[in-house]
């Protein structure tokens, strides 16, 4: 069984963000993300969507298990393209597709 508070220690490191810096991004308190650390408790679905916003991700990809073959570079694109507005995803398809 997945550790929440370890998956988002995770995906928080990759990215080389502090605590604070989750905080920023995910439009929460310190105070909010310090105590799930202080009680080892897990967040509300409220908070981990947030999290997971902050981290451009659902939650279906919060909790699925990594594919052992993704590069973490085509990790990185993934979460990158799925951070990017419609039209940001639409102008990189374009420009991927004239590299042919």
């Amino acid at each position: 069984m997945m550790n929440i508070l370890d998956r988002i220690d995770e995906l928080r490191k990759e990215r080389g963000w502090s605590v604070n810096n989750l905080a920023m991004e995910a439009m929460l308190t310190q105070s909010t993300l310090n105590n799930l650390y202080l009680r080892g408790s897990e967040p509300k679905l409220s908070t981990l969507r947030a999290i997971c916003g902050a981290f451009g991700i659902t939650l279906a990809e919060f909790f699925a298990e990594e594919e052992e073959d993704e590069s973490g570079v085509a990790a990185e694109l993934r979460r990158r393209i799925d951070r990017m507005t419609p039209s940001q995803q639409s102008a990189l398809l374009a420009f991927i597709k004239s590299m042919r």
